[in-house]
Order: C-alpha cells, then structure tokens, then sequence
C-alpha cells in the first residue's frame, strides 16, 4: 500500500478519535458479563447500521459478526474485539465510570471494540477500493469458559469464506500509548481448572489418630503438586500450577472437617505435556490422599489452548506496524503465562494477537488489568483504529 494510503488512515484516525472515545465511553458505562452482553450487541448493530455495515447477529448469543466487501476477490481477513466485562466494582472516579455496580470493563474490552469500530468506519470508506474483504467479529465470553471464541468457530465464524488470516489487538498498560508490540510463535499459555475434592472422616482435633486429617491431607497435595512443575516437568517447558483456594466443609477449632476442597489453575506452553501433566496432577493428589487414609476426587475442566501466532504473519504484522509507527516505537513481547481465547482461532487459521500500549506513566494511568482502578490514555484509541486498518489491507 501507498504512503498516500497510510497518511490518508493516520489523517482519518485522528479525526474520528473523539468519536471512538466517545464509543468507549458509553461502552465502559455499561459492561455487561460473559455471555449476557445483550445491550451491548444491541449497541454495537446501531453503530454499524448508521455506517451501512452489514451484518448478522446471535453468535455464541450476543456475537456480532459484519462484512465490508472488497471489490477484488473473495479474500477475507478477519478482525476481532471482545465484548465482555469482569465482576469487579469499579473505583475510578470518572464520568464514564462503570453504571453497573459489581461490573466493570477492567480488561479493555470496552477499548478493542471502540477500536474495532473506527477500523470498521475507516475501511467502509474506502471500500469501492478495497482489495479483499473484511470480517468484523465482535465476541462475547472471553473471560468465561467455554470461550466465545470456540463457540463462534463452532457456529461457522471461520467458514463461507473462511478467512486467510484473523487479527485480535489487547491492550497492555505496561507499554505507553503510543506504541505497540508482537511476538512471533508461541505467545500465551493454556489454561485449565483444577477442582479437588479431599474426603475422609473427620472427628476431634484432640484426637486426630480416631479420625482423617483431611486438612493435613489437602494440604500436602497442595505441597505435592508443585512436584508436577518442579520434577516432572521438562525444565524447557514452561508451565505454573497455583491452588488458589482451600476450603473446608464443617471444620473448625476444634472440629477436623469430613471434606476439604481446592481450587486452581495450570497453565503450560506445550500441548502434549498439557494433556500428561493432567494425568499426573491426579495421580499425584489420589496417592497423596490415600497415604492420610483419605480419598480424593479430581475434576481438570480444560480451559484455553496456548496461543500461536503464525511466525510469517507475525512477522509481517511486525513491519507493517512498524511502517505505520516507526521502528523504535514496536516492541519484542515476552511470553506470558496468562491465557486469552483468541487462542482457539490460532488453531484453526493463521493469527496474530498483539498488543496495543494504552499507560502513561506521566498521568498516572498505570493500573493492570483485571483490577478496578484500570483505565486507558485513551489517545492509545488513535493508534489502535488506524493500525489496525493498516494492517488488515496489507494481509
């Protein structure tokens, strides 16, 4: 593409940005939770129909799915934003603060799709010129299993045509607006529940030799496990087991309880010792279990899968970005241990998640995500729009 082309989508980006702000604004007023984003997709079709975007709707429930037709072939590259919020109060102190109480966009859901909207506007203009076709996926229940994602490739999101890429950009409060950054490869780890169930029978805590320590059971899986990621696991693996819950059922001072239940989560980079590591993650807590003379249920509820993105189309994500920004301004990620559900797309067609810089450490505005003081430079709105319309015609 020209430098006439990309001059003409900064000049555009920076025109519709208080729009965009504007969007996210009424976005972030009201978040809705996975899989009930009812009003939002509501939202999201009004915007759309007052740009005479086609579309259609009810994907994975409140999934929203549009099209701007390229004139040239039957080529189709594909852009997602979720759509869900978190169940977190929010406490910034904004006149766009969260309307919903115990509800929050404290993931930048409410900034991907305001973004993905100002692409959306900027590609319909120039849509008599456009030399493939753009798909616009608006996902609902990114933060809840099953994953949006898998039910929308289940539904056919990816079909008639299926689309020679897709790509999905995430804001990162770590890197200052203005900038951006990829990795090429392995990127994100899987993710998968554990729920462990320690039974036995409980008793007096005076007399622990007439009972079963359930809780001196439970806990010596918790300790037990980590052999899993400590002396099982290859060591250029990597991989983190975390119990981040221990419960008992009817304990107290003096009680040992009949039941104790954990929870938590692991995640690793590598599918094959994923699906091992389950089995050893049980054998681990049964055997453990049954030394205290207890017995011990597992559930593993299989969660995300790694995300990969495809090195060549990283790549050229890589210098197209750093065409649109310049070089100093595109970073090298680091492998994360978190998870995202974009990771089911990456399974089925060439991907490519990025990250869009949204800080500024200046203005204090450096919370994380997934707390309650997360908030946005919203210039970063600028950058996120115009890219990543940069990046779709150039696939």
């Amino acid at each position: 593409m020209s430098g006439k082309i990309l001059n003409h989508i900064k000049s555009r980006s920076a025109e519709l940005l208080q729009k965009v702000i504007e969007y996210r604004h009424h976005l972030h007023r009201n978040p809705e939770l996975s899989f009930h984003e009812e009003e939002t997709s509501t939202w999201i079709c009004n915007v759309l129909d007052s740009h005479g975007i086609p579309y259609t709707t009810g994907w994975a429930g409140y999934g929203v799915v549009g099209e701007i037709s390229g004139k040239y072939s039957n080529k189709v590259i594909a852009l997602r934003a979720d759509m869900d919020a978190l169940p977190i109060k929010e406490e910034n102190d904004k006149p766009y603060r969260s309307e919903k109480e115990g509800v929050m966009h404290a993931c930048g859901h409410d900034v991907h799709m305001a973004s993905l909207l100002g692409t959306a506007i900027i590609l319909n203009e120039m849509k008599e010129d456009l030399p493939h076709s753009i798909r616009l996926i608006f996902q609902p229940g990114e933060e809840k299993l099953p994953g949006g994602a898998s039910v929308m490739i289940g539904e056919g999101v990816l079909r008639n045509p299926e689309p020679v890429c897709i790509l999905g950009q995430h804001v990162y409060p770590v890197m200052e607006a203005g900038r951006t950054g990829v990795r090429a490869g392995l990127y994100m780890a899987s993710a998968d529940e554990l729920y462990i169930t320690v039974k036995g029978k409980g008793g007096h805590a005076a007399a622990p030799q007439r009972c079963t320590d359930t809780i001196l059971a439970a806990s010596q899986i918790v300790v037990n496990l980590q052999q899993v990621i400590c002396r099982m696991t290859d060591p250029t693996v990597n991989a983190v087991l975390t119990i981040g819950k221990f419960n008992s059922i009817g304990g107290a001072t003096n009680v040992i309880p009949d039941e104790v239940s954990l929870e938590g989560t692991f995640r690793c980079m590598d599918e094959n010792w994923r699906q091992k590591a389950h089995t050893l993650i049980t054998d681990v807590a049964e055997k453990t279990a049954a030394v205290y003379g207890a017995t011990c249920e597992v559930r593993i509820m299989h969660g995300y899968p790694s995300l990969v993105n495809n090195p060549a189309l990283a790549q050229n994500v890589r210098q197209l970005m750093e065409q649109y920004l310049g070089e100093d301004r595109v970073e090298e990620l680091p492998m994360k241990m978190s998870s995202e559900d974009f990771a089911f797309y990456s399974q089925v067609i060439p991907a490519c998640f990025y990250r869009l810089g949204t800080g500024n450490k200046a203005a204090n505005i450096t919370a994380n995500v997934h707390t309650s003081t997360f908030d946005i430079d919203e210039s970063a709105l600028e950058t996120g729009m115009g890219m990543m319309a940069w990046l779709a015609l150039n696939q």
